[in-house]
């Protein structure tokens, strides 16, 4: 019988790396959940597993955040780093790998007809927001509350994070250092409300410079009509429409969220899934509005700067084209979602045989458990579920060997048939004692020595990894 999962207690050198990024990194020194005893230090990542410097093995949904849609140091993805870093990594002038993935990215995405790149996806919303504005020669945007858009100071404002929600259309900032002044120039409708929200764009309208959205809102679907609503609502007042795409680009459908919900904007952000972990991250759309970059306009004065000295650099370009190329690859979308559909199931299947009300929302490349008997549809509904529950839950799993973001499950490309079944062994053991109990006895979930999850060896495909427990990591082998 195979070894069951048994996390490894820190090793000396995790915890003294650990102490010195606690001292030396306030920003970085990250746990994957809400516990202290959640903290690791990540040694390496193969396909969809992460092993932390301890020697603990996980099957990866966090995906660091998202970019790993092929899981970690994919073959082609290496190939591409490699072969662009032997030619230099970063000139500041165009290069062929930039201007072959604009092309691959104007085939793809519908709103795509010019190509603007950066390095992170608060650029890429900065910078689709200050086209906007330079086209509408209006100041003001509207974002959607608990919609979160990077840290640009104008859009780290009633996000997720928001602790108390005012009245609309007022913000509320979701960070100390962001200027009083900037909130005068945010609106803020609900998600999934398309009178409010036309109530709020009509009174505004001649003050907006630009409407910003996430298609599927973290992991709270749009409803039936409110993308296209929210589209017609800004066509006819001429106020460019954004899509967030930086999460759903490229992952919800080959040609992006706009593709998968069958509504078009005028800009987008694109980043995460074609990245491959590399920065990159793209402002696509219209030509009378990409129009505004061009070089040229600086002698004339109606030019929108958007640069960086980063921004299209060959090695990202490369690993990016790699990527968007394994992704038109017949078939990999159509598993993709079996998978994760799967997962989705499973998850409301047995968390509900075991009491405990869930809904789980979201699409099958990216979705989360909310605990709630009561609809979810926005910022404010969401409030209702129950966090720390779901908190425990994620903390149960990572004790099971199963790693996930707070706010969601990635699934990448590489997940396998086998990532699943583990992942649901680890939810589903003795569903007929789980019945008996409620939301609040959810570690009986993942917690009963006798599940078929312990009974499983969490194979790592190719890698020399198969059995790292008790062995650490290598890069700290000395």
């Amino acid at each position: 019988m195979a070894k069951r999962f048994e996390r490894s207690e820190h090793s000396d050198r995790e915890t003294e790396l650990l102490e010195k990024a606690a001292r030396l990194l306030p920003a970085s020194a990250r746990t994957p959940t809400m516990s202290l005893k959640a903290a690791m230090i990540v040694c390496e990542g193969r396909g969809s597993k992460l092993v932390d410097i301890s020697g603990n093995e996980y099957i990866d949904y966090l995906l660091g955040s998202g970019p790993m849609f092929l899981g970690h140091a994919h073959p082609a993805v290496v190939a591409a780093a490699h072969e662009a870093a032997l030619h230099g990594s970063s000139y500041l002038l165009p290069n062929e790998p930039s201007i072959l993935l604009a092309e691959e990215i104007v085939a793809a995405v519908p709103c795509a007809e010019r190509v603007v790149f950066a390095s992170s996806g608060s650029d890429a919303t900065f910078f689709a927001l200050r086209l906007a504005r330079a086209y509408r020669g209006r100041d003001k945007i509207l974002k959607f509350e608990g919609g979160y858009h990077g840290q640009g100071d104008h859009v780290l404002m009633s996000n997720q994070w928001t602790r108390e929600a005012p009245d609309y259309p007022q913000p509320s900032p979701n960070s100390e250092g962001i200027p009083q002044s900037i909130q005068g120039d945010v609106l803020v409708a609900p998600f999934n409300d398309i009178e409010t929200t036309a109530d709020i764009l009509t009174r505004h309208r001649d003050e907006l410079g630009a409407v910003i959205v996430e298609p599927m809102q973290r992991t709270i679907p749009p409803k039936n009509g409110f993308l296209a609503g929210l589209r017609t609502l800004t066509a006819e007042n001429d106020i460019p429409l954004i899509f967030d795409e930086v999460v759903t680009g490229f992952r919800l459908a080959y040609g992006s969220a706009q593709e998968y919900y069958g509504v078009t904007p005028d800009l987008c952000a694109l980043g995460k899934s074609i990245s491959g972990g590399h920065p990159i991250s793209v402002v696509c759309g219209r030509d009378e509005i990409m129009r505004y970059a061009e070089g040229v306009r600086r002698l004339t004065g109606d030019y929108v700067s958007l640069t960086g000295t980063f921004s299209g650099n060959p090695i990202s370009c490369a690993v990016a084209l790699a990527i968007v190329r394994e992704l038109k690859q017949n078939g990999v979308y159509e598993a993709l979602f079996a998978r994760g559909r799967r997962l989705m199931q499973a998850l409301e299947k047995h968390l509900g045989n075991a009491g405990v009300p869930v809904q789980v929302l979201g699409e099958p490349p990216a979705f989360q458990p909310w605990f709630s008997d009561h609809e979810i549809f926005d910022f404010r509904s969401s409030q209702g579920a129950d966090a720390a529950l779901g908190h425990r839950f994620a903390q149960l799993l990572l004790d099971r060997g199963i790693l996930k973001a707070h706010e969601k499950f990635f699934v990448s490309m590489v997940h396998s048939d086998e990532d699943i079944d583990v992942t649901i062994d680890a939810i589903e053991c003795e569903p007929e004692r789980r019945r008996q109990r409620r939301g609040t006895e959810i570690g009986t979930t993942i917690q009963r020595q006798g599940c078929t999850h312990h009974r499983r060896r969490i194979r790592h495909g190719a890698s020399d990894l198969h059995s790292p427990r008790g062995r650490g990591c290598a890069h700290s082998r000395h």
